[in-house]
């Protein structure tokens, strides 16, 4: 899949725009014939031909989830989408039809022949149709099958045949859920970039490693020249490369590296508040790729996780893709929408959810500032499953199409390879260990886990349970924390240790009230253990389910927010506490004609959430005044004019990337 440092936005639907990778992208969105597959009939029956008629198909707007649209909600099972476009094919260009996302299972056929398959609901995929393709006008069509249901597919059923198994802890929103669109390419062109950034910290300097897929279509061997330039902040570096060649043959792929060293002067480091941003820009015989990329460090180390090379305590969340009248629709407003209101959360640190949500969201991360964790879909998989040759397969298919997608992000700073399953068994050590070994095969840069919920039952050694492998601990603990706590700690006294998933529902005996009140007794616990060193809340937002449990209204309300977003009193909790600075009054003092002085103090949090705070602005009545750098524990005192006859005035501490991290008002006496 092609990466591009310019994003092009698509208006589709009345629900807004998608972000497509390309400018130069042909979108194939906007109305489609759509019509729901009960008997599993349409292939057989040639819904997919150019003769077919289409008359009594009804018409939808792609992107699209079905499973919320009034006239196929609730519906599983197979559905199809087919539409005309024309085409004008250009001698020694290849066409590629790009999915971001179809759930589940898809089906493609073109003017009558079928294109390919693809199995996996949040990963995207593509096909070369150069060969496919007529000119005038061409029927696209593609099944797609949303039963989840079963027990070979991922996220899929258990296959211990209790009450509840087939059903994920999420619905299986159906559809072309994300955007599709057709690229042209030469007949030699790069399929996508990998660039490894890693500094110096000690010198200061940085040295950049590219490895670039690219793909011989023509009809003999060809040896391509890869040119490589790096800008930062639109201007291009002078750096000097070295680049490998070789031979690639007709119909083959090859990787072609190129690496460099950049100076003091050209290094500038990615991190929270200061995430700068490279541009790469590749080219092949004029094929040119682009992506963006950050430069930083991350790394474990006596059971800290730092941050070029300074220690970091984060607290995070867990976002469900689910929206009311949306399903798993991901337009850029509910993408920004969410971003803002997790990042004015406090939530900095997260594993996300159990699948690949839209990129849109990294995008968002790289450039304002955010740590991911990102994680396929190994949702309680069993013993038996987890052993199971094709369920592996899958698993790796999609985990290297997340990754394949996913690490040029500086966001992304670790690879999880499951949730919840039966850790403590052969299977589960297995699974850890293999996939973990497939995953560094890929992608050796990023730190490895997965979320256990099997250190809850206090194994009594490290080589008892799978976190044995991990470079940190994972743990999803719903109670008895500050023993759980304690206990990883004693298994594991090297790793640091996040809390994947930690809360409780809104609708538990005490209520909204007792969400609060839980939040803050545990963060008590976590901020007397500085081994802990992150804290990621199940959940950020409700979301739809029929897992068991789920209250009647078809919903498991567990966020810091409702399914429409609406804030319950949980949000402003988690973002009092989780905020890296406080403000405290130190003294008033009224003078003459209207002349006033309050004295604040700012201090960076030394326990939990805490990290360097740079650039932070306190803003008040219209005015700024820039805070100087604190690392954790340290304070200054401000001196705030203040005119008029107010009683009280509002104070706001903003991130130098515009995000407000603390909010008080205080009383003038």
């Amino acid at each position: 899949m092609k990466l591009s440092a310019l994003f092009f936005l698509v208006s589709i639907t009345a629900f807004g725009q998608y972000t497509l990778r390309q400018s130069e992208a042909i979108p194939l969105h906007g109305q489609w014939s759509f019509a729901m597959d009960t008997r599993e009939v349409g292939a057989a029956r040639g819904w997919y031909k150019d003769s077919y008629n289409v008359n009594g198909l009804d018409k939808v707007t792609v992107p699209h989830c079905f499973s919320v649209d009034p006239r196929y909600q609730f519906y599983t099972g197979t559905v199809w989408y087919r539409k005309s476009f024309p085409w004008q094919p250009q001698a020694g260009k290849r066409v590629i039809l790009h999915f971001d996302a179809a759930y589940y299972k898809s089906e493609v056929w073109l003017n009558n022949q079928k294109v390919g398959t693809h199995e996996g609901g949040y990963t995207p995929f593509d096909f070369d149709i150069t060969d496919f393709l007529k000119s005038g006008d061409n029927v696209l069509a593609i099944s797609i099958n949303n039963d989840t249901w079963q027990t070979g597919s991922i996220p899929g059923a258990k296959d211990n045949g209790n009450a509840n198994d087939p059903f994920p802890g999420w619905i299986n929103y159906g559809g072309l859920i994300r955007p599709v669109y057709l690229t042209t390419e030469s007949e030699v062109y790069l399929e996508n970039l990998k660039v490894e950034a890693m500094p110096d910290l000690a010198k200061g300097t940085a040295h950049v490693r590219l490895k670039a897929r690219v793909r011989n279509a023509s009809k003999q061997d060809v040896t391509p020249k890869l040119t490589t330039v790096i800008s930062l902040e639109n201007q291009p570096l002078k750096l000097i490369w070295k680049t490998s060649s070789s031979s690639i043959a007709a119909g083959q792929t090859a990787i072609l590296e190129a690496e460099a060293s950049l100076k003091t002067t050209e290094v500038k480091l990615w991190n929270l508040d200061e995430p700068t941003l490279y541009q790469l820009q590749a080219s092949i015989n004029g094929d040119t790729l682009s992506t963006n990329f950050g430069i930083r460090k991350v790394e474990v180390q006596n059971a800290q996780l730092l941050l070029n090379g300074q220690p970091i305590r984060l607290a995070g969340g867990n976002r469900v893709v689910d929206y009311p009248g949306l399903g798993s629709l991901e337009p850029d407003w509910l993408v920004e929408k969410d971003f803002r209101l997790m990042k004015e959360a406090g939530m900095e640190f997260h594993r996300l959810t159990h699948y690949t949500p839209s990129e849109t969201f990294y995008d968002l991360a790289d450039r304002y500032g955010m740590l991911i964790i990102t994680e396929p879909g190994n949702w309680q998989l069993t013993p038996a499953q987890m052993d199971n040759d094709t369920i592996r397969r899958k698993f790796q298919q999609q985990f290297r199409e997340m990754m394949e997608r996913d690490w040029n992000h500086p966001s992304v700073i670790a690879y999880s390879v499951g949730n919840e399953y039966l850790s403590e068994t052969p299977s589960g050590q297995r699974w850890t260990k293999d996939m973990m070994i497939y995953g560094r095969s890929l992608d050796p840069t990023r730190l490895y886990t997965f979320a256990s919920m099997r250190l809850n039952i206090l194994p009594a050694k490290p080589e008892d349970e799978a976190t044995q492998y991990c470079d940190f601990v994972s743990t999803n603990t719903y109670g008895n924390h500050a023993k759980v706590f304690d206990h990883i700690h004693a298994l594991y006294p090297d790793k640091p240790i996040l809390i994947s998933e930690w809360g409780t529902r809104a609708d538990n005996a005490a209520g909204e009230v007792g969400q609060v009140s839980h939040l803050e007794s545990v963060i008590a616990e976590i901020r007397k253990r500085p081994y802990i060193v992150g804290a990621s809340w199940w959940s950020y937002n409700d979301y739809q389910s029929r897992h068991v449990g789920t209250a009647a209204n078809g919903y498991r309300p567990w966020g810091l927010v409702g399914p429409e977003r609406n804030q319950r009193p949980l949000y402003a909790a988690h973002r009092r506490e989780m905020s890296p600075v406080t403000l405290e009054k130190v003294s008033y003092q009224a003078g003459g004609q209207g002349q006033h002085q309050l004295v604040i103090r700012v201090k960076a949090r030394n326990d939990f959430p805490a990290y360097a705070i740079k650039k932070y602005v306190l803003k008040t009545d219209g005015n700024t005044v820039v805070i100087p750098d604190l690392q954790p524990g340290q304070s200054m005192e401000i001196k705030v004019p203040v005119r008029g006859f107010e009683k009280n005035i509002t104070l706001e501490i903003l991130k130098p990337t515009g995000f407000s991290v603390v909010t008080e008002t205080f009383e003038l006496k």
